[in-house]
């Protein structure tokens, strides 16, 4: 899948990314696309497999090229290569800054300016707003003051943009509501511990919000490191909310405020979650579900259920036992 906003680099060849990582070459020096996930990735592309969570995709994925531990290599079909490392993700980290070198770049955008309004049509906009490089923007927009739209920002049509909002490398629907003081596009906190220094993860993906969304006040939306950090139509996100690289969360969804959401997780459609629920990463939760405020979700969640606690459970047995201990 081609990337919007990051430019990636051609003519990497399978001795590149062996040599990167210190492994033996090998005589078919073949070309290798781009490095994707596993539901994405097409036959020319390298992904990876870390997780036996991720089987179901490993199983359908249309990569040809592997790279996993030892420990996992059992579960890769013998139809695809594999490239066998000691630790997954951080050649996972060491690859996509091949493909994509300027990705671990994020600092502030140099080209900005003050918005030129006769650019746009329709567009109200407050004091001391800024605009960088490839900013679309469409009819009926409203931008309010001190906000500073960074490079690689699409905007749909009858969109309010609030005051002291910065944007980067995100889509956003028609009619979605961005209030003050929310950050949507910024990298994601990934990292590897190291012995001497952390060792920074590039983030290659974007924020895609739908339409008719609101975004709550002091939002933080990461975007995704491979994938991206999606919110779907007509989800309302409450005040001080954080959503880390990669979430997905459905449409419908009312979210409540200071909740936290891990990495990675997948949130069905019509979801509502409590006030100061925390949701683990790489995690499943079903359509329909209801999370009572404070929970702490640590397990995937299927369709059609409430929980509440820590960690979360079943809501009747969570009332039930906390009845008996009081």
């Amino acid at each position: 899948m081609k990337n919007l906003f990051f430019k990636k680099k051609n003519n990497i060849r399978i001795n590149d990314i062996l040599t990167l990582l210190k492994i033996k070459k090998q005589k078919e020096n073949i070309k290798i696309k781009n490095i994707s996930e596993l539901d994405q990735a097409m036959k020319n592309d390298i992904s990876f497999f870390h997780s036996i969570n991720y089987l179901d995709k490993l199983k359908k994925s249309k990569s040809n090229l592997i790279l996993t531990s030892k420990r996992y290599s059992q579960h890769i079909p013998k139809n695809k290569k594999i490239i066998v490392v000691k630790n997954i993700l951080l050649s996972v980290a060491k690859i996509t800054s091949l493909f994509y070198p300027d990705a671990l770049d994020d600092i502030f955008d140099k080209s900005l300016e003050p918005v030129k309004t006769k650019l746009f049509k329709k567009l109200n906009v407050g004091r001391n707003v800024l605009l960088g490089k490839n900013i679309r923007i469409g009819k009926n927009c409203s931008i309010g003051h001190n906000t500073i739209i960074e490079k690689n920002v699409y905007i749909s049509d009858d969109c309010q943009i609030g005051c002291n909002v910065i944007l980067k490398n995100c889509i956003i629907g028609k009619n979605t509501h961005i209030l003050d003081g929310a950050i949507v596009g910024k990298k994601g906190f990934g990292f590897f511990p190291g012995k001497l220094k952390n060792i920074r993860y590039p983030h290659i993906g974007t924020v895609v919000i739908g339409n008719n969304v609101e975004i709550g006040c002091n939002n933080t939306i990461d975007r995704g490191s491979l994938s991206n950090t999606v919110i779907g139509d007509g989800t309302f996100l409450d005040n001080q909310v954080h959503i880390a690289h990669n979430v997905k969360i459905g449409k419908n969804c009312i979210v409540t405020g200071q909740v936290g959401f891990a990495g990675s997780s997948i949130i069905g459609n019509n979801v509502m979650i409590g006030g100061q629920a925390g949701i683990s990463g790489h995690l499943t939760i079903g359509d329909n579900v209801q999370i009572g405020g404070g929970s702490g979700v640590i397990k995937n969640i299927p369709s059609n259920t409430k929980v509440m606690g820590y960690p979360a459970k079943n809501i009747r047995n969570f009332l039930k036992e906390n009845k008996l201990n009081e």
